[in-house]
């Protein structure tokens, strides 16, 4: 099984970008998509043998998540069930035989860290979400995470501390997440590889000069390790200042 996962910074935007050609290439099984937004509706997204979910932002314009998949889920639910969380799009759950899977746009510290003690907050209750759903069965979660890890995650760690996405709070979170059960899928096939990122800054010449950081993962509950089979980040692909991730997983 294949599933793709891409901030695409804004869905119709990219349609004009050439989302729909990468979309029929890709032939996933499962496509994900952050960073929407639009409200269900507001555009067609004409992807034939796809069932689509959608969660939009009560906020028009802002956030939103989807999901493109040629397996109908058994069910599918939006949010995590926390009013607090649940108004700005951010995760749709799809419910399948033998694994839930989870799209997630977690939010953003914002710049001078202003939404840092919420985004803690937001980290805390999304793990125990995930644990949750993996005590019924094994989880694949996925999206722009909004965080580089380690510092091979990012081209210039020393100058980036104290900015958001690579704070040593939220960095704790990742490793913390990590701990609770949930495997890196990249780092499980490229413990140390370097200069491989998903997100850059569309100021500086960022992409052009590689400047950038890897914030979007593929996260899969331990039990499903033995099923992984690829990993890759699609550096090549434009349209956003993101680029797609992939897994390819015997499930």
């Amino acid at each position: 099984m294949k599933l793709v996962s891409w901030n695409v910074n804004g869905i119709r935007a990219a349609m004009n970008k050439g989302f729909l050609g990468f979309a029929k290439e890709a032939e996933a099984d499962i496509l994900c998509i952050q960073e929407t937004k639009m409200q269900e509706g507001q555009a067609e997204v004409p992807l034939e043998g796809y069932h689509q979910y959608w969660c939009s932002a009560d906020k028009k314009g802002y956030s939103g998540t989807a999901v493109f998949t040629k397996r109908e889920p058994v069910s599918v639910t939006y949010g995590m069930e926390i009013d607090e969380h649940d108004h700005e799009g951010r995760m749709i759950t799809a419910e399948y035989e033998d694994f839930y899977l989870v799209n997630v746009y977690v939010p953003n510290s914002q710049d001078q860290l202003k939404r840092l003690n919420y985004r803690m907050n937001w980290e805390d209750d999304f793990r125990a979400y995930l644990k949750k759903l993996e005590a019924k069965k094994p989880v694949i979660t996925c999206g722009d995470f909004n965080v580089a890890h380690r510092e091979l995650d990012l081209k210039n760690p020393k100058t980036n501390r104290k900015n958001a996405g690579f704070t040593h709070e939220e960095r704790d979170k990742m490793t913390e997440l990590q701990a609770a059960g949930f495997t890196d899928t990249f780092r499980y096939f490229y413990p140390d590889k370097e200069g491989v990122y998903s997100w850059w800054s569309y100021r500086f010449n960022a992409r052009a000069n590689n400047a950038g950081w890897r914030i979007d993962y593929f996260l899969v509950s331990e039990a499903l390790n033995d099923k992984l089979e690829k990993a890759e980040i699609l550096t090549d692909v434009l349209g956003s200042d993101h680029c797609p991730v992939v897994l390819e997983i015997d499930a």
